[in-house]
């Protein structure tokens, strides 16, 4: 019997759609029936956790999940997920908070870019993911080096985010823009790209990039299709 997923979304709500239809699609076209896994969904008050983390209130973001996963292992999930990169600041927290397994993004990444031989990657977010250090500590564990851009880049990066991604607009000039900066950190010995916020990818596409991708959203979804079907046992 498959595990039931459970998702905490709206961070924002445009990746969140990607997760629902990557694994929803993907089980089907593998297996040939529409017998995917079953996803609750837990959509949050997004405009809270940017007034929280700008105000450095990262306790009231970790109550805030840990409320949602309790919510969501009470209607059944057997396992969850936060579908965004930033909160995974606090992901030891919360999965130490909640009895409730977590698949952690960061993790999932670094086992992908081991297993195409990348220890030099690029990486791509929200201003906390980018310079807050917590990624780049979890990603070491893995023995990868993670280069983030410069703090002028990092602040066009994260407004870009915040300002359009989250939103749903998607502009020419924005893609150019981050375009030139990839370029800037694969100058600087990035042998891959983690696209570190999950909104990101709806912007940056691989064929815009001549070295790998990490779609930080697709590694995560797929990591908890294979645990709900129980691929990865």
């Amino acid at each position: 019997m498959k595990k039931r997923i459970g998702i905490v979304g709206g961070l924002s709500p445009e990746s969140t759609v990607s997760y629902y239809l990557y694994i929803t699609r993907n089980y089907a076209e593998r297996y040939g029936n529409y017998d995917y896994p079953e996803i609750i969904i837990y959509s949050v008050n997004l405009e809270n956790y940017h007034k929280w983390r700008s105000i450095d209130r990262w306790d009231l973001i970790v109550d805030d999940l840990v409320s949602c996963f309790r919510k969501l292992k009470n209607a059944g999930a057997d396992f969850g997920l936060i579908a965004t990169n930033t909160m995974h600041k606090v992901f030891k927290q919360v999965a130490d908070m909640v009895d409730l397994p977590l698949i952690n993004i960061i993790d999932e990444t670094a086992l992908k870019a081991g297993e195409l031989g990348l220890n030099t990657l690029g990486l791509l977010g929200t201003r906390y993911t980018m310079s807050d250090g917590f990624y780049q500590e979890r990603l070491s564990k893995f023995d990868i080096h993670a280069l983030v851009p410069n703090s002028d880049q990092q602040e066009v990066v994260h407004k870009i985010i915040v300002e359009e991604l989250v939103k749903g607009q998607f502009l020419e000039k924005s893609k150019n823009r981050y375009i030139e900066i990839i370029h800037d950190l694969i100058s600087r010995g990035a042998q891959g790209i983690i696209l570190g916020c999950t909104e990101i990818p709806l912007l940056i596409k691989k064929e815009d990039i001549e070295i790998q991708l990490l779609d930080t959203a697709i590694i995560h979804s797929e990591a908890a299709l294979k645990a709900s079907v129980n691929l990865n046992t």
